[in-house]
């Protein structure tokens, strides 16, 4: 299992650098063009979007690296003594309470009351693609810092398990 660890922390490390990209793409330029767009459009776009992203490849990855960091996580705790276990266990914690927690508990809801509406022209649409807007973009960026301490994390881990 020793000899797992740095490969393990390097795949945990691509997994959570993956996902840090791709939250960044929403944070820095796709939800500013969704918000630019008619509210039909943009809640258009964003269902199709949350509907298109649930496919095989997001998975491994998203729920993928979760599993990986729940492991490292626990393998952290157990060899508490060796190199990089502490920056293992950061890692794994900032990827499943900043990314994993936040999109179960924010970010879904927020994108199921989204799917709920109709994305055709009305004051109740219009109301709730401003607030959707509002409330998931800062959750949002929460999971794009959580990425990001992660990915650092893991790299920090795999440089003192290779030393």
């Amino acid at each position: 299992m020793i000899a797992l660890m740095p490969f393990l922390t390097l795949i945990a490390a691509l997994g959570t650098g993956l996902m840090a990209g791709l939250f960044f793409a929403f944070s820095s330029f796709i939800m500013t063009a969704l918000a630019k767009l008619p509210p039909e459009q943009g809640i258009a776009a964003m269902n199709s979007i949350n509907v298109t992203i649930l496919n095989a490849t997001f998975s491994l990855a998203f729920f993928g690296t979760a599993v990986l960091c729940l492991g490292l996580g626990i393998a952290s705790v157990l060899r508490w003594a060796e190199p990089g276990s502490a920056w293992l266990l950061a890692g794994s914690l900032l990827y499943l309470a900043g990314v994993i927690v936040v999109t179960m508990v924010f970010n879904v809801p927020l994108n199921d009351a989204l799917a709920a509406v109709s994305p055709g022209a009305s004051p109740e649409g219009a109301a709730l693609w401003t607030r959707y807007l509002a409330e998931w973009l800062p959750w949002n960026h929460v999971r794009t810092f959580a990425n990001i301490g992660a990915l650092i994390a893991f790299i920090l881990a795999y440089g003192r398990q290779a030393a």
